[in-house]
């Protein structure tokens, strides 16, 4: 889910205050996003799979951004080992990022944070590249979970269909 952000070249800044250059992307981007403080955004941005709500948070004590997305994912009791198996499975696979099952309502959800330099500052690639990046993660894997939840696949075969690469056009 690469996007051309020529929009952003209007902006004039190279670099930002995190939460600042979020709000500019975002809204070059059309999407629906709401500040909720100095240092905390929301967004929802629809995918090939979902509508995923985003939230980044940024501690300036730490430099450090974090991005969360929820992909509208919720394990049911009865599939959480199975679930937590693919989570081990998928996490082998990433570099950057890893996903997460919050124990108290068993939402399924991508999590990354990266440390910013000790300016503090955004630049548009950077910001452009950490979104990018955990979206392209949700929507490649978001099937796993769908395998598992509504498929009953076990979570091995579930990665396995959820990664067939198609060759060609149809």
């Amino acid at each position: 889910m690469r996007y051309n952000d020529d929009e952003m070249e209007a902006f004039g800044r190279d670099e930002l205050a995190p939460v600042e250059m979020l709000n500019a992307l975002f809204d070059a981007r059309g999407w629906a996003h709401e500040q909720i403080n100095d240092d905390e955004i929301t967004a929802e941005i629809k995918g090939s799979w979902s509508v995923y709500q985003m939230r980044i948070v940024w501690r300036e004590e730490d430099n450090a951004l974090q991005i969360i997305i929820f992909p509208e994912l919720k394990a049911p009791a009865d599939k959480l080992q199975n679930i937590y198996t693919a989570l081990g499975l998928i996490n082998e696979q990433l570099w950057i990022g890893h996903f997460d099952l919050w124990s108290s309502n068993h939402t399924i959800l991508f999590r990354n944070g990266s440390l910013l330099p000790p300016n503090g500052m955004l630049s548009i690639e950077q910001a452009q590249t950490m979104i990018d990046v955990a979206i392209d993660e949700v929507e490649r894997f978001y099937p796993v979970f769908q395998f598992i939840i509504w498929g009953g696949k076990s979570p091995e075969d579930a990665l396995a269909a959820a990664m067939v690469d198609t060759q060609g056009e149809a």
